[in-house]
């Protein structure tokens, strides 16, 4: 059964408690917390223990991390978004300017190089808030062993 109050989100299941079951997780701010590799759970701790490590848990609230399954997806958008904004702004260049195409080349080069190292950890991040709000991959389980 899905309940129709403001305070339901998810269907009922017998494995669930009651607790599990009303808790809201407000999917816009859980998505801004990841993008800034806090905890989805209190936006106070890292997510990330290196570079694109997802620790296990979270270090201020002990919220488990380990359930994500981000797998290619921070890559797809960081690769979709970067591969847009430089393909707009490489013609915008050739148009305007018509500078040598080794300039072009070696300018355009550096910026998706940094561009696609500054949104990596952040598209996965905001993925990791994604499945967490919306209780996916194990997030909603209310105590759950870590896959070793």
């Amino acid at each position: 059964m899905i309940a129709n109050t403001a305070t339901d989100t998810v269907a009922d299941t017998p494995d669930m408690t009651t607790a599990v079951r009303t808790q809201v997780r407000p999917t816009g701010r859980s998505i801004a917390r990841g993008w800034r590799g806090r905890c989805p759970a209190c936006g106070e701790g890292r997510i990330f223990s290196g570079y694109l490590k997802v620790a296990d848990h979270c270090p201020h609230c002990n919220e488990a991390l380990y359930h994500q399954r981000a797998d290619d997806g921070p890559a797809y958008l960081t690769i979709l978004i970067v591969g847009h904004l430089m393909a707009i702004a490489m013609h915008i260049t050739w148009s305007v300017f018509r500078p040598a195409p080794v300039v072009m080349a070696c300018t355009f080069s550096v910026g998706v190089i940094a561009l696609a190292l500054y949104l990596l950890p952040r598209m996965k991040g905001a993925m990791i808030g994604l499945q967490w709000a919306k209780r996916m991959h194990g997030f909603g389980a209310p105590h759950a062993k870590p896959e070793h």
